[in-house]
């Protein structure tokens, strides 16, 4: 059902930008192509022409990205995005969507990749006349989400990628959860183990997708000696951005 209705929404959004690349083009010199609007009054599939810098943020549990995600954005003002984030907040929102992911969550059934790109290219074009690049935490988790991504919104133009020993993330994890006043069932040795493994396993087949994106960061430091070199990163790509 769920992938009918989309297919339905599909189908009526190419009706409409068909409908809106017929139409005549105002005075004055060349136009770029006509896109559909959204609510928001931004083009939807605006995003690839849009030339906005998106980097992808991973690392284990417990390596420090929600830190540096953070000094990006007081720093650059990027948008930073978070897909978990993305569906609790449809949830929370009461709308028909959310109630429908709700229900999902309710019977363990995973969310559709397809409906969690949609929530973020919605969540990215609604911020992007105010936004210099777009942090998108913790995605992709999955060797195939990489390509869809970029299929469906726009290629990423760079991945940091905070690297830390399986020691040092589980003693992080066991350390935040003694000082937390709310104790989370995966908090424990064991879990934490088998939560990275997996973790290890589906990243390694991501990274090896983008060579010449990967930024592999030391997160083993100083989280001020971690950005230093988040920095450098960062500029880079702004100025490459430029040309």
């Amino acid at each position: 059902m769920l992938f009918m209705c989309h297919q339905m929404a599909l189908e009526q959004e190419s009706k409409a930008k068909e409908k809106a690349s017929t139409s005549t083009p105002p005075s004055g010199g060349s136009s770029p192509a006509v896109q559909v609007p959204n609510a928001g009054g931004v083009s939807t599939g605006h995003m690839r022409e849009a030339n906005v810098p998106i980097i992808w943020v991973l690392g284990g549990p417990g390596c420090g990205k929600g830190t540096q995600c953070a000094k990006i954005v007081a720093k650059y003002n990027f948008s930073h995005f978070s897909t978990g984030d993305l569906l609790r907040d449809e949830v929370a929102s009461g709308s028909d969507k959310g109630k429908e992911l709700q229900d999902m969550m309710r019977q363990g059934i995973l969310v559709p990749n397809e409906t969690v790109l949609k929530l973020l290219e919605a969540a990215m074009v609604k911020a992007l006349n105010g936004t210099v690049g777009y942090l998108i935490d913790g995605y992709p988790r999955e060797p195939a989400q990489g390509p869809e991504f970029e299929k469906f919104i726009a290629p990423v133009d760079i991945i940091l990628y905070f690297e830390c020993s399986n020691e040092t993330l589980v003693a992080r994890i066991m350390k935040r959860a003694a000082e937390s006043s709310t104790v989370r069932a995966d908090d424990n040795e064991e879990t934490l183990k088998t939560r990275i493994a997996t973790f290890r396993e589906n990243t390694e087949k991501i990274l090896v997708q983008y060579p010449t994106q990967l930024r592999r960061i030391n997160a083993e430091r100083a989280p001020e000696e971690i950005f230093a070199d988040v920095e450098k990163s960062i500029d880079e790509l702004l100025a490459a951005k430029k040309k």
